[in-house]
């Protein structure tokens, strides 16, 4: 329990969730573009069609037209697999999890992108990780900084986010992807490629995950349905080599037998009925008009020494402001002018980032992140 830290952005979001609050700081979806009608009517249609064994246990791996069905979307990622290869998991938080209890022991080393994801943090803090932070810069994380890191430690594995990273906002390019997976073939390192924001792409080019190129089986693919569909499915997958999968598939059983069976007939009912690529690019396009405000309004409001990334897809933006800047404090005094983002130094495993915040466009409107950013501004001035 000692290794068990209290989640900074879930003690923001309990600020947050007053109607009067402009929050930055979840990495939330805009639930005004859930699907609703057409999930409501697939959930009619399962209990109409098979009733009881909707809501019957199901298999720890996941159900069977679920799996087929997230095969067919990785094929169109770039990525050729079998319902075999998939594994339907409690959104693709529980994936970390799992990932955690089958590589780590107390001690073991991981390396991760610094910054990287929070949450993702937390749950390899609960196995008790030693974590080496690898050096990122605007192309994402430096393939021969990990060569270099591997060299002289036991690492379990690596952990990246290629696409519109968390918190950074930053893809990782296709050359680096590349690298970065000939060091892992090299090295006998494991890579946990976490994309659960590759579809949200609004400009640019898709780059094909890692996954893609990997014919040694030194890849474990994770996603999620909740920033395309709804996360309140809470149904993600991964897909992984054979011997990795099998362990997976028999930490899932002890940790909770299975995903939902009724979440999973549901959603595979809507993807199958209803046109899930429209509904994406309806998603995409509102996030890129979101983007685009936020972009313009930090441009037009805050002054020198700042600076910020300008991703291509994604949920978030990430602002570096100059030396000396405490982004903890500034939140607090931003709660006061009722405006919330996320610390930068929570991103950082190893320490830093005091001077940075992430930024969430993807759960506000145009005029309301217009305002919150007048807000952050004039406390970023001295106002």
């Amino acid at each position: 329990m000692s290794a068990m830290k209290p989640s900074s952005i879930r003690e923001i979001l309990k600020v947050t969730e007053r109607p009067d609050i402009i929050s930055f700081a979840g990495g939330l979806p805009a639930p005004e573009l859930f699907p609703v009608g057409d999930i409501a009517l697939a959930a009619g249609r399962v209990l109409a069609d098979i009733g009881p064994r909707a809501l019957q246990y199901g298999t720890t791996e996941g159900m069977p037209a679920l799996r087929s069905r997230i095969a067919l979307e990785m094929e169109t990622r770039g990525v050729g697999c079998s319902a075999d290869d998939v594994i339907v998991t409690t959104g693709s938080q529980q994936a970390l999890d799992l990932i955690g209890k089958i590589f780590i022991d107390p001690g073991a080393t991981i390396l991760t992108e610094n910054p990287t994801y929070l949450a993702a943090i937390q749950s390899f803090q609960c196995f008790q990780a030693r974590f080496r932070p690898v050096p990122t810069d605007d192309e994402g994380i430096v393939p021969e900084a990990v060569d270099e890191l591997s060299r002289d430690a036991d690492v379990r594995f690596l952990y990246v986010i290629p696409n519109f990273q968390n918190p950074t906002g930053r893809t990782l390019s296709a050359a680096r992807r590349k690298s970065l997976y000939e060091v892992a073939v090299r090295r006998g390192l494991v890579i946990v490629e976490d994309d659960p924001y590759g579809r949200l792409r609004y400009r640019g080019e898709h780059i094909p995950p890692i996954k893609a190129l990997d014919e040694a089986g030194r890849i474990v693919y994770l996603s999620t349905f909740s920033k395309t569909v709804a996360p309140g499915f809470r149904t993600g997958w991964a897909v992984a080599p054979a011997p990795i999968r099998d362990k997976l598939v028999i930490a899932k059983q002890a940790a909770d037998l299975h995903t939902s069976s009724f979440d999973q007939l549901t959603l595979e009912r809507y993807l199958r009925d209803f046109d899930n690529a429209a509904h994406v690019e309806k998603v995409r396009a509102a996030y890129g008009e979101r983007y685009a405000a936020m972009d313009a309004a930090l441009s037009s409001s805050l002054g020198s020494g700042f600076s910020w990334t300008r991703p291509e897809g994604g949920m978030f933006l990430w602002v570096t402001g100059p030396e000396g800047l405490d982004t903890t404090d500034l939140l607090r005094r931003a709660l006061e002018r009722k405006v919330a983002f996320v610390p930068g130094a929570d991103f950082f495993p190893g320490g830093g980032g005091e001077n940075c915040m992430r930024l969430n466009f993807s759960n506000s409107s145009c005029e309301t992140i217009r305002e919150g950013v007048s807000r952050l501004a004039d406390l970023c001035a001295g106002r």
